[in-house]
Order: structure tokens, then sequence, then C-alpha cells
């Protein structure tokens, strides 16, 4: 051996070291579909299945009874290295049918072409007739125990962890549409508590649009498609939403949330969540309060531009999905503080004059503080999209002693619907026996039988009183910490089809919501109501919704009508006295900037050195730097994750200018129609388009060197938002600080006020 060659070999190990090292300071940027790499060849030599990838999680390996079986996660996927049947025969081939001879027909004794295309049959259930778009994510709750005095509810003392699954969704839209459309979001979680499960099944708006149950088919109707076309599809720009809501007047405060900016966040992870409804809380001593849930996001509430979103539905239409699952990935875990509202449990049911039992109201902030009871983490995504969120079944009435429900006439519809339509879904009663909805607590309930009944039941005498099976199962009494419904006294009173009169005032907190928005939320609110009104048909659907845009405030409605090219009505019922309440308003405060994703413009002309410590320092900081380039690959060693072609701004919360890079090689609109007419500028016309885009969207943007040159030619340099420097690093400190505001907002001075 030459002399040089053992010193070589050494090198190469130390360097080889060296690499696995930086890999692993490195953060990976999210977003690789497996657990390992693949091959380019198809792999032959069998082996037992890929673990699942770092940020997946699954359901606790419990029996259908609740008990834990102490079996890792993964023992609920499938095992062992050979393809077989459902009843574990291996099998050789599952590319051909049983013929008879290569050309004759298929055998009916195929019984793995039978079973392999009858599961595929049946592989899809009905989805959920609202709520069908969403996604899901398991994490861990603890409780801080400010809530004891209060409730006796378990999972809410201090330091206690409790396992949980949060479903965000979408209402109106069918599984296949859109993330960013307009829309309320679910928000249900669902608590693994060691005394039963607890669903809070709620929403991104705290109120609802009816105040009864028995309306919620007229709503849904009226906000899906029109039965005759189909379409739209997931909005609520269209005749039939806007001739319901504009004539059942309960829904126009709903409806000014709607149209506002939380109708379009901007990502589940700064999405507000609320319980909705009014329930009442019982401690140790039988005492009780009444009570509002409250989820607030660690990130703050923050949205999309309507730009943004209609972009999105074309270029990302799982948007929210992607962001959530990638945030989990890159070690950003989503996290929300639990709050309650409290309010005295006095006959009446109101407080400050509002009534506690109307789910079209809130109770200010300002009037009732939210008080933090926990703190909820998602750190793991599903191993199962199907098996976990979609098998997923919530219920208001899954309570745990020391919560239970109001008379909220929408509430108590919902306690009837909610089991009702997990019969027809997951076919059968037997649906929380699927592994995500198996209960954390011992289970004995005398149910039996039915469809995919999965537990097998011991003894012969499921009923009460019994003496064959010793008596078991036995009531719980006080001291075994049994749910309780709480004795409220029931008013003697006719039986009749009527809400209390305090449900009578439709516009007053709509007006609230109004009056506590900023200026730019105000511009936002009146484009909403101008595009959705502006695609009915009818004028008199449109002139219908003035006036009750009228009793909500005349400036909103005069900027709406001069849109629709229509005048404006004066009000029919006295404007409301409010006060603002600022928590409402999403503008004014900074937020932690964890997982936000950094756009970097880079060319082989640019300071490779200095790019290599940006991206250090955005990971260090929390984000993902994503680096931009005319092609795919590395640029001297750099990894690149977006191209010129591929790359669109809506992906990136702030955008950096390393270079100003010339057109490159497939900068033809005839390959690239965003490429335009590249050859007659001297800068690749996509990044002119991410830039402009970035700059009408109110996101901050940095550059130096030629990027920074770029800036000053383009008149952006020296305007809000804009950040210009000498190296990366320093041009990233000050976006940095931009993006705790989220938006540049002061970038575009509102005109109402």
């Amino acid at each position: 051996m030459e002399s040089s060659k053992p010193a070589k070999a050494v090198r190469n190990v130390v360097e080889a070291a060296a690499e696995k090292v930086a890999d692993a300071l490195t953060p990976d940027v999210p977003g690789a579909p497996g657990s390992a790499p693949p091959t380019v060849e198809e792999p032959t030599t069998p082996r037992e299945p890929l673990p699942p990838k770092k940020e997946q999680g699954a359901p606790e390996t419990r029996t259908p009874t609740g008990a834990k079986t102490g079996a890792p996660t993964t023992a609920n996927g499938q095992q062992g290295a050979f393809l077989t049947t459902a009843q574990g025969a291996r099998l050789r081939d599952t590319d051909h049918s049983l013929k008879a001879g290569p050309r004759g027909p298929v055998l009916l004794q195929d019984h793995h072409l039978r079973e392999k295309i009858t599961h595929f049959d049946h592989e899809r259930i009905p989805e959920r007739v609202v709520h069908a778009r969403g996604a899901g994510a398991h994490g861990v709750f603890v409780g801080y125990g400010t809530a004891e005095e209060i409730t006796k509810a378990g999972f809410l003392r201090k330091g206690r962890e409790t396992p949980v699954f949060v479903r965000f969704s979408t209402v109106l839209g069918s599984r296949g549409s859109a993330d960013t459309v307009r829309d309320t979001r679910g928000f249900a979680t669902k608590f693994y508590t060691d005394e039963g499960t607890f669903d809070l099944v709620g929403n991104n708006i705290p109120v609802f649009f009816i105040q009864d149950a028995i309306k919620f088919p007229d709503i849904i109707h009226a906000g899906k498609p029109h039965p005759d076309r189909e379409i739209p599809q997931a909005q609520s720009a269209h005749d039939t939403f806007w001739d319901f809501v504009s004539l059942h007047t309960e829904a126009q405060h709903h409806t000014m949330w709607n149209m506002s900016d939380r109708g379009i966040p901007r990502s589940y992870r700064m999405m507000e969540g609320f319980g909705v409804h009014t329930f009442r809380l019982v401690n140790e001593s039988g005492e009780t309060v009444l009570a509002k849930f409250h989820w607030k996001p660690k990130l703050g509430v923050h949205s999309l531009t309507w730009e943004e979103a209609q972009l999105l539905g074309g270029v990302d239409p799982d948007f929210h999905r992607r962001d959530l699952y990638d945030a989990i990935e890159a070690g950003a875990f989503p996290e929300w503080e639990l709050g309650i509202q409290v309010f005295p449990d006095t006959p009446e049911e109101t407080f400050a004059g509002i009534d506690l039992l109307d789910p079209t109201k809130i109770v200010p902030e300002e009037l009732a503080p939210v008080q933090p009871v926990g703190r909820l983490t998602l750190d793991r995504t599903p191993t199962n999209f199907f098996a976990e969120t979609e098998q997923v079944a919530f219920h208001v009435g899954h309570l745990p002693p020391g919560i239970d429900v109001t008379n909220d006439p929408l509430l108590q519809g919902r306690l009837f619907s909610y089991l009702d339509t997990q019969i027809t879904r997951l076919a059968g009663p037997n649906f929380p026996q699927i592994p995500i909805n198996r209960p954390h607590a011992p289970v004995n309930d005398m149910l039996r039988d039915g469809f995919h009944q999965q537990a097998v039941h011991a003894g012969v005498a499921p009923y009460r009183p019994n003496s064959l099976d010793g008596g078991n199962p036995f009531p719980a009494g006080d001291g075994e910490h049994a749910f309780v419904d709480v004795p409220v006294r029931v008013a003697e009173a006719p039986k009749v089809r009527a809400n209390p009169a305090s449900f009578d005032d439709h516009y007053s907190q709509a007006r609230l919501f109004w009056q506590s928005m900023s200026p730019v939320e105000k511009e936002h609110i009146v484009r909403a109501y101008t595009f959705e009104l502006g695609k009915c048909y009818h004028q008199a659907i449109k002139e219908r919704q003035l006036r009750c845009l009228a009793n909500i405030d005349p400036t909103l409605c005069a900027q709406v009508a001069v849109g629709l090219g229509l005048p404006a009505p004066e009000p029919t019922e006295p404007l409301a006295e409010t006060t603002p309440s600022p928590a409402l308003s999403q503008v004014g405060r900074e937020w932690p900037t964890d997982g936000r994703v950094v756009g970097i413009v880079v060319d082989a002309d640019s300071d490779l050195d200095g790019i290599g410590q940006l991206r250090a320092a955005v990971f260090a900081a929390g984000m993902v730097p994503l680096l931009v380039a005319p092609h795919g690959g590395t640029i001297a060693d750099v990894p690149v994750q977006r191209t010129f072609a591929t790359a669109r701004s809506v992906e990136f919360d702030a955008l950096l200018l390393a270079t100003a890079p010339p057109p490159a090689p497939d900068a033809v609109p005839a390959r690239d129609a965003k490429a335009g007419a590249a050859e007659s500028v001297p800068v690749d016309s996509r990044v002119l388009l991410l830039l402009d885009e970035c700059w009408r969207h109110a996101k901050a943007i940095g550059g130096w060197g030629a990027g920074g040159e770029l800036l000053r030619r383009s008149g952006m340099s020296g305007s809000p938002g804009v950040v210009t420097g000498d190296s990366g690093v320093d041009v990233f400190t000050g976006v940095r600080r931009l993006l705790a505001a989220h938006r540049v907002w002061e970038r575009f001075p509102a005109s109402v006020g």
C-alpha cells in the first residue's frame, strides 16, 4: 500500500464523521415523505416494515374496553416482511389474477383477487356532512391546577398530563376541497382522561349562525353548494347562503366574523379555538359556575390575505395541513393555552346583560378575563390518516366528572346529533372501540353485540341488577368520582316553540365586532362582503343584506354598497351603543415566530459562505429556510428546496434576496407562464413576481448585495417592512423583528377609520 493511502483513508473517515455531526446539528427541512430515503432500484430483499417517521404517533394500544396492553403503538400497524392475505397467508403474487391459461378468463376461485377488490370497493366511508375536510395531530395537555376550585375534572389538576388528539377542519367543503377557503374552522379536541373521554368540540369563531339546533339543517343546506349544479364548492359566496342569513338575521354576528380575516386563517397553529357554548362546572363540594372555553395560540392569531388564499387554492390546496405537519416535523410544536371565562351560576344565566345560553353572543374578555387552566402541545402527526383523522368520532356528550351541559338550545340538539351521525358514518354503535376512539379508562358498560364488536365480553348477565355475574358492574357512588348530572332546577313553564326575549338582539354584537377592528381589518371586511355579495345573482338578496349591514354600521354599509353599485339604505333599528373589545383584533401585538418559513433567493453568484451562515441563523431562530434557486439540486453544495419555476410567494412568511438573478434557462413563457417576457428584463421575471406578491401581501422583505440593489431599483428600499444591509445575517435580524407582528400593514394605509 502506498504511504499516502492510509493517511487518505483516515482523512476520509474523519471527514465522513464530521459530515455526520454537521448533519445532526443542522435541522432538516421538513417534508420528506418516508422515514428512510428510497433507492433508485426497487428493493427486493425482504425486511420488516420501516418504522414511523420521528414526528409520527399513533393511538395507544388499548383493548376495546380501555385496558393498557403494554404493546408498542406499532403493534397496530402491518407486521412482517412478506405480503399476506387478511388472514395472514403469505402470497407469491399480487400483480396477476388467477386465469384459465395466460389468455383465459379469470377464475372465480381467485380468493386473493376477490378479497383485494372487495376491500378496495369498501375503502371509503361516508364523509362527514359538515367538517369533512380535516387534519389531525396527537399531543399532550398539561393542567395548571388553576381550575381546581371550580371543577373536579381531574385532567385540569396541576401537572396532570393527558394524551389528546386534535382535528382541525373546514365546515362547508367536501373532503377534496381546499384548505384555504373562507369558512369557519372546526377545532375539536379529544382528551383521553383517566376518568373517561372528554371531547371539546369547538370552532375558531366563538359564536354560531343559529340559536337553536333545529335550524342547523337550514344553515348547512344554505351554505352547501346549490343542489342543482353542486357549485360553488366550499364557499359562501352564493345566493342561497346570503338569502338565508339576510332573512335569518341572528346569523349576522357569525357572518361578520366569517367576513373578517378570521375566515381565512394563516395556519391552524395561529388560530384561536372556542367551545362556543356555556358549560356548567361543578367542584368537589358540589358548587357550580358557568364557563366558556377558549384556546389561545402561542403564536398569536393571524390570517392570510385574500389574494394569498386564492393563490393557495390552486398552488397548494393542502396548505394548512402541510403547514401543521411540517411544523411538527421541524420541532416547532404548535401550542395553545386552554382558558376559561367564569360566570356565577345564577337562575337568570346571564352576565353583564348578556344571555349566556345564546350561542350567537360572546362575553368580551374585558368584562370576563380568560383565565389560563392548561397547555396543549401537538407533537406527533398521525401514522395513518384514515384510521385516525377520518375515523375519530367526537361528541359534545363525552363529558368527564366536573363538566356538565347547560340548556343552550343549540348544545341540546348537538347532544343528539353527534351520536346519531357516528352510527351512520362508522357503521354501528361500536365506534368507540376503533383505536383512535378507545378511552383510556376502564369500560364496563353492559352494551353488547352490534356491527364491529371487537370486545370479547365475559359473563352471562349484561343487565342490572344481577347475581349471576356477582352483581358486576356496580354503580359508582359519590366517593368513586362518578359523573354527576347537576340537579339544576327547571322553571315551571308551558311547552312552547319559542326563544327568550333576550335572544332577539341580532345586531349589537356584530356592531361590537366591527367597532373593535383596526382600520386595515375593516378594509378586509368591506372587501369580503363586497366580493361575496358580488357573486350573488339576485339584486334583491344584495339589497336585503345591505339593510342588515345598515343596522350594524352605516360606514360598513356605505362602503359595501359602493362596491355593489347600489344605494346604501338607512338603518331600520337604533344603532347599539357598544364599547370596543381590543381582544377581538388580530393587529397591534407581537408574537413568537416559531416555524415561520423564510424564502432565500440565491444563484451561483451569491455569497454561498454567507448563505450557510444565514441558514444556520434561521434554523437557530426556530424557523425554516427554503433556498430558491434557478435550478434544483445544489448550488455549490448547498441544497436547493425550491426553484424559480416551483416557488410561489404564499409559501413564505418573509423573502430574502441574496442576488438579482438573470433569467434562468427555463424562463421561457412556453414552459413556465410565470416567466412572462423574460428576455426583456435583466432579472428573472419569476423572482420579480415573488417580490411583487410579497410586497402586495405586506410581508417582510430583505436584501443585501445585488439583492439590496434590486430593492433600491424597484423603489421598495426604505419603505415599511423592507430591510437592507451588508450581510444576510444582518438583514435577517431586522426581518425577524418584523415577523413578530406577522405583517407590515403600515405599508398600505387604510381608508376606513
